[in-house]
């Protein structure tokens, strides 16, 4: 492809990008394709000759789209957002345009010194101090990794650099909520802590993990001769968005010395609206922390935002110094292959500055509070409404909510729970995602795409009660 065939095809993708954005309400919100239809319109083996970009171009229409569920379809209240507002659609495609690489500073000065800039006006966005210093990852899952990977090695004083693990002589262990996301766990288990080390700490009527229970199980960890290492906290668990006190999990972690990792993945965002600064009261007393701007921010994913108080933890452990990568410049720059997993990096920058510069400040706070109202909203019609509940508070965008018939309890309403909100789905007019609170089953309504508008809350809030009262 010649640089002027790039720009014919360019012009036409942009045209089918925008015009998707335009018509994303019209299509049905989940995919409702079998397992293996997508597969079965596929060719079994590569194409021996080169095809024409237009036929590309029609299999987008003809076979993906129909296999997508469209996370940018105002009526998706599923999971998480995951919003690529477009301007940050345009970052991105800038970076994969320029294809260059951030393995160190001298590969791509831009890169590297773009990502300081956009990292430290986040730190500022959500009122962290300069004390903070941040890089860009790929996802919450790595950076958590990443974080419990620098506690393991801050509290056995670096033993990768001897026998590691194995060579200590006491097992190490990691406290999280009940409601961690399940990337926590998965973290923990690969950084080789084992699962017979990680502690489930009680949580509240709120769903928080209870800072004095967390203190009585590392008391009792230190008497069994074992070694506590990390507590990872959680501002916005994935199920019901409780927030744990960071504040008094802070108290207890620096008594101990422990590691606190701070799970910020979606409420982070809330941050840049000072009125909701109060749900991580404490987060200075924290040693790292993560954010997600491709969530509920806007920033196309993947580009997540992870911080650290004093990165030497983090270069230390993480730090690579092949000659082949060496530059005269090392000692008065950052080297981003020294503050996460992988070496080389996207130029993620681009997509988080063409995010802030066009819609601003006020403009990401606009339509947080939005969403903040809209979840109020739909929460009080709930509330209001006889043999209907909700489940959990409501500090952010994420409303858990269940239709509670007369004599209908246990197994039989989990199966009620599941079949409305399962009739839904199918019926492609929204995606909501059923979750498990207290053991049983509840209906997650997630609001934050980026498009949602009053009008469809109260489409979607008709459709519920439709479809859980039509059957009793």
């Amino acid at each position: 492809m010649t640089p002027e065939e790039f720009r014919k095809t360019g012009h036409q993708l942009i045209d089918w990008i925008a015009d998707y954005r335009a018509r994303v309400e019209q299509l049905p919100v989940m995919a409702r394709t079998a397992p293996g239809e997508i597969k079965a319109q596929l060719p079994d083996a590569p194409p021996q000759a080169p095809e024409p970009f237009d036929a590309i171009i029609h299999d987008l229409d003809r076979i993906i789209l129909p296999g997508l569920s469209h996370w940018q379809h105002p009526r998706f209240f599923g999971y998480f957002p995951s919003n690529g507002l477009l301007a940050s659609v345009l970052g991105d495609y800038v970076s994969t345009g320029l294809g260059v690489l951030g393995i160190s500073w001298q590969s791509s000065p831009a890169l590297t010194e773009l990502e300081e800039v956009v990292t430290d006006w986040m730190r500022q966005m959500v009122g962290l101090s300069s004390a903070w210093s941040g890089v860009i990852q790929d996802t919450a899952s790595t950076s958590s990794l990443v974080a419990l990977l620098c506690a393991r090695e801050r509290t056995t004083n670096y033993g990768l650099s001897r026998g590691g693990l194995q060579a200590e002589a006491k097992p190490l262990v990691v406290y999280v909520s009940a409601y961690s996301h399940s990337s926590v766990d998965k973290a923990a288990l690969l950084a080789g802590f084992g699962r017979h080390n990680v502690r489930l700490v009680p949580h509240d009527q709120n769903y928080a993990m209870r800072a004095d229970v967390l203190e009585e199980l590392v008391e009792l960890d230190l008497a069994a001769s074992l070694r506590p290492c990390a507590v990872v906290a959680t501002t916005g668990t994935t199920t019901s968005t409780a927030l744990d006190p960071i504040e008094a999990i802070a108290r207890v972690t620096q008594k101990h010395r422990l590691w606190l990792h701070v799970d910020a993945a979606m409420a982070g965002s809330a941050m840049i609206l000072p009125e909701c600064r109060w749900m991580w009261q404490g987060i200075e007393g924290a040693d790292s922390l993560i954010l997600n701007a491709h969530k509920w921010l806007g920033a196309a994913f993947d580009c997540s935002l992870y911080y650290v108080r004093d990165s030497e933890h983090l270069v230390r452990v993480m730090s690579i110094n092949p000659s082949y990568l060496r530059s005269a410049a090392d000692s008065q720059v950052k080297n981003l292959r020294d503050w996460g997993l992988p070496l080389g990096r996207r130029f993620r920058a681009l997509k988080l500055w063409f995010l802030i510069r066009e819609q601003g400040i006020e403009g990401l706070q606009a339509r947080l509070r939005r969403d903040l109202a809209n979840a109020q909203w739909l929460a009080e019609q709930v509330r209001s409404t006889p043999n209907w509940r909700v489940l959990a508070p409501v500090p952010l965008q994420t409303v858990c909510v269940r239709h509670e018939p007369p004599g209908l309890e246990g197994d039989a309403l989990d199966r009620h729970t599941q079949a409305w909100a399962d009739r839904i789905n199918r019926s492609g007019l929204a995606y909501l995602t059923p979750s498990v609170l207290d053991g049983r089953w509840v209906v997650r309504i997630s609001i934050g795409t980026a498009s949602t508008e009053r009008e469809h809350l109260q489409a979607l809030w008709q459709a519920m009660r439709e479809e859980a009262e039509r059957q009793t």
